[in-house]
């Protein structure tokens, strides 16, 4: 990989935080998008800190300073007091560094930068319980963030089982920690094995609706998540433009799925809609949000067949059903783009269901979804 300059290196990493893209950060400073790429990379995504000197160790003009001392014969506390440092700090700096006849400011200052290289020792590297603990809530699909508040509600007197959500992400993109391999990515939401940038992501409009009731109209108790029983619903798409629906309950988050063999048409979704709706108790069902697309086009009567009203979203305003999107972006670990949903079924569906209502939140104080719904069946 050609090496970069520092001032290139300031650059690449301040027009990456700006959401360039690497082919474009390549034109500018004359590089490919390859090497751009591969530079980002190495270091996985991750911004290196700059070294910064600590105001507690010596500084190269006090070292200039020292050796001006040392070569008037001064005595150590005389050399001390002028810098305000204590004279056993003046011994130990000499006495490493070839002692009084020997010492030279510019080659002590460059031994102590290269010691202060040493590499620290990763948590999740040194502590195999915890590691293990961390990579097997991966596997099973916990995020970083969930992990680290499970850990300290399951070890609380434990310090040493504790790890920041920041830390895992760091141990999984840099691999010069050594703590975990990099395929546990493939566990992540993103999947992504490189911390990204964030940015705004388009948003893309649907098809119109019929007489559709604004989600502007829609109950202040809905808004506010005070009581269960209002759901936000979407489709994931796959190839070949084949569908799955997703429902989230907004006060429990819990998720229900159901599979689109035949099409996503309105009728389709309609009876696929209806026959959910039946397997939880009624009062569990009271509105549904959707966004203004095409599949919605008989929504009056699943009001009618089903009692639940339906309100729909604004125009581009993913938003405004935030559950519903997060939950199908933490779907998309299970069911990426390319997968043939029609081939999807039922069992497939509930697997992932089960998994996602099984994981703790801290929106609900780190309960599950399951658990918080069951509150509802007491």
């Amino acid at each position: 990989m050609p090496r970069f300059t520092e001032v290139e290196v300031v650059e690449v990493w301040e027009r990456r935080q700006a959401g360039e893209s690497n082919r474009s950060i390549g034109r500018r400073l004359g590089r490919s998008a390859g090497s751009i790429r591969a530079f980002v990379e190495s270091s996985g995504g991750v911004r290196p800190l700059v070294r910064r000197r600590s105001p507690r160790h010596l500084s190269l003009t006090e070292r200039e300073e020292i050796s001006r001392g040392v070569a008037a014969s001064e005595p150590l506390t005389v050399i001390a007091g002028r810098l305000g440092r204590d004279p056993s700090t003046i011994s130990r700096e000499l006495a490493r560094n070839g002692g009084r006849h020997r010492y030279r400011a510019h080659r002590a200052d460059q031994l102590a930068w290269q010691r202060g290289r040493r590499p620290q020792a990763c948590k999740l590297a040194a502590n195999e319980t915890l590691r293990a603990e961390v990579e097997d809530k991966l596997t099973i699909r916990w995020s970083p963030q969930q992990i680290s508040a499970w850990l300290k509600h399951t070890y609380p007197h434990r310090q040493e089982m504790w790890v920041s959500h920041e830390t895992i992400y760091l141990t999984l993109f840099i691999q010069a920690r050594g703590g975990m391999k990099r395929e546990l990515t493939q566990y992540l939401r993103t999947r992504r094995a490189n911390r990204k940038p964030k940015g705004a992501q388009p948003s893309s409009g649907k098809g119109r609706i019929v007489d559709p009731v604004m989600i502007s109209e829609r109950p202040a108790e809905v808004e506010d998540r005070a009581v269960p029983g209002h759901w936000e619903g979407d489709l994931i798409m796959g190839k070949r433009q084949t569908a799955i629906g997703t429902l989230v309950e907004r006060w429990s988050r819990f998720v229900m799925l159901f599979p689109l063999p035949d099409g996503h048409t309105a009728e389709a979704v309609r009876n696929a809609l209806a026959a959910t709706v039946q397997q939880l108790p009624e009062h569990l069902w009271k509105s549904l949000t959707w966004d203004q697309g095409k599949e919605m086009a008989q929504h009056a009567q699943f009001t009618i067949d089903t009692g639940v009203q339906v309100y729909f979203c604004d125009p581009k305003s993913p938003w405004q059903r935030g559950t519903n999107e997060n939950t199908n972006g933490l779907l998309r670990q299970y069911f990426p783009k390319d997968t043939d949903m029609a081939k999807l079924t039922q069992d497939d569906l509930d697997f992932a269901a089960h998994q996602l209502n099984g994981r703790p939140r801290q929106t609900l104080g780190w309960m599950t979804p399951s658990e918080k719904l069951a509150e509802t069946m007491q």
